[in-house]
């Protein structure tokens, strides 16, 4: 398909507008270094001389990209895609002389992918990239954690749950599943680092392991408060250095406090740290909302923590479209004016 027009293209071309969908498929082929990407898989891949010819690794890439994306089954995303244009262009099919790659060959392309760690290469090379064109900043980091939930149901062959997840109580509810933390850059908020965890750890005892090298300045919510009082954080010539700037457990709320000058002076510091805080948010938002992983499809935390990698490395890309969205938008309002 790549260089020709065929009917169908002639024909979506004369619509009156873009679907978001289509809209954000082409930004994200123009964006991703395809070469790059196959260059690294390519060591991994199938090499038979005998049997079904193996599909293009570029080609195995970019649904798995559309799996991660829209969250979808491998039954699923092999459907949708003969029944969407826009994925079967992003997909740069020709339903004239190939297929759609069925779901069993999306099944062993993704097991390729977690057994030798190439979503965790990819995540590090879309983030050297962003470091090599100025988009990602050193000095800070803003660390969080989010929960992602597991069937809970015990009606399988082995009676049981995965043995992996575990539940823990936020708030006033229980959940079962596996946390993902992030370290985020405190500049422009993109991801930097990626841990996945079960649920039963504690935010604070993976915050070290989020944390660079030349950090000086470390932002956090309330359950970071005592992070500097862990051993690996004590016992370490930097991090013990580092400045912990997390939100207090906020003692003014329950009437400890007399309302007056002190007080307001700590509401406006808090609602600084959290200014910047809240920009590790964005990312939660676009993996939970946007792309729709609110509950893992399979079992361990290796296959999880591969789909972690790969939804924050695309993450950090559609965070870098929208900024740059936004600024040609601000530049178009500043011209009519």
């Amino acid at each position: 398909m790549k260089g020709q027009t065929n009917f169908t293209d002639v024909e979506y071309s004369q619509r009156k507008r873009k679907t978001k969908r289509e809209e954000f498929l082409e930004c994200m082929d123009e964006i991703t270094p395809w070469d790059e990407v196959v260059a690294m898989i390519e060591p991994y891949y199938y090499h038979n001389k005998k049997g079904r010819k193996a599909r293009g690794i570029e080609t195995m890439f970019r649904m798995y990209l559309l799996q991660t994306w829209y969250n979808l089954s491998d039954e699923a995303l092999e459907d949708a895609i003969y029944d969407s244009y826009a994925m079967r262009k992003f997909m740069h099919l020709d339903f004239l002389e190939e297929s759609v790659p069925d779901a069993t060959t999306l099944c062993k392309f993704r097991k390729i992918i977690v057994e030798n760690g190439l979503a965790q290469r990819y995540f590090e090379a879309v983030k050297s990239f962003m470091e090599e064109h100025g988009r990602m900043m050193h000095g800070g980091t803003i660390v969080d954690a989010t929960i992602i939930d597991a069937p809970k149901s015990t009606k399988n062959a082995g009676n049981s749950r995965d043995p992996e997840m575990h539940q823990t109580k936020k708030g006033n509810q229980w959940y079962f599943g596996a946390k993902m933390h992030v370290g985020a850059d405190a500049g422009s908020g993109l991801i930097h680092t990626v841990k996945v965890t079960s649920a039963n750890i504690h935010d604070a005892a993976v915050a070290h392991e989020l944390l660079r090298e030349d950090d000086e300045v470390m932002y956090g919510d309330a359950a970071y408060c005592s992070v500097e009082n862990h051993p690996e954080v004590k016992n370490d010539e930097h991090l013990s250095q580092i400045e912990f700037r997390t939100n207090k457990q906020k003692p003014y709320r329950k009437n400890a406090w007399v309302e007056g000058e002190g007080t307001r002076w700590l509401r406006y510091m808090e609602y600084q740290k959290s200014r910047v805080r809240c920009k590790v948010e964005f990312a939660f938002h676009i993996v939970k909302d946007i792309f729709g992983f609110r509950k893992t499809r399979y079992k361990g935390l290796k296959k999880l923590e591969a789909k972690a990698y790969m939804l924050f490395a695309s993450a950090n890309f559609y965070m870098v479209l929208m900024g740059a969205r936004n600024s040609s938008r601000l530049q178009q309002r500043g011209a009519l004016a």
